[in-house]
């Protein structure tokens, strides 16, 4: 069981986190806009974010296999938390 201690620690890294990369980018125009900022980035901070525990990897994905350079035209860009963050993505043939 984890202590309280660490559980906190964790809560206010994330938190900070949260405004350091998100909340201190935009001006919050109420309630619904916050909702919406928060969940875009929860969504993106525990799919595509990456971690240097993980060695850069995002935290729900497993180490990728090798793959070989790509073209341009191969990547698409995906943009998280309405552009603040892009991430790339090989193309699906």
């Amino acid at each position: 069981m984890q202590s309280t201690a660490c559980v906190n620690g964790r809560c206010e890294r994330f938190i900070g986190t949260l405004r350091w990369e998100c909340l201190d980018k935009f001006v919050i125009f109420g309630k619904k806009h916050l909702d919406h900022l928060l969940a875009e980035f929860t969504a993106y901070y525990n799919s595509s974010r990456s971690s240097m525990v993980r060695d850069h990897l995002p935290p729900i994905r497993e180490i990728p296999d090798e793959v070989e350079t790509l073209k341009l035209d191969q990547i698409a860009v995906r943009r998280h938390v309405g552009g603040l963050v892009s991430s790339f993505e090989r193309r699906a043939a």
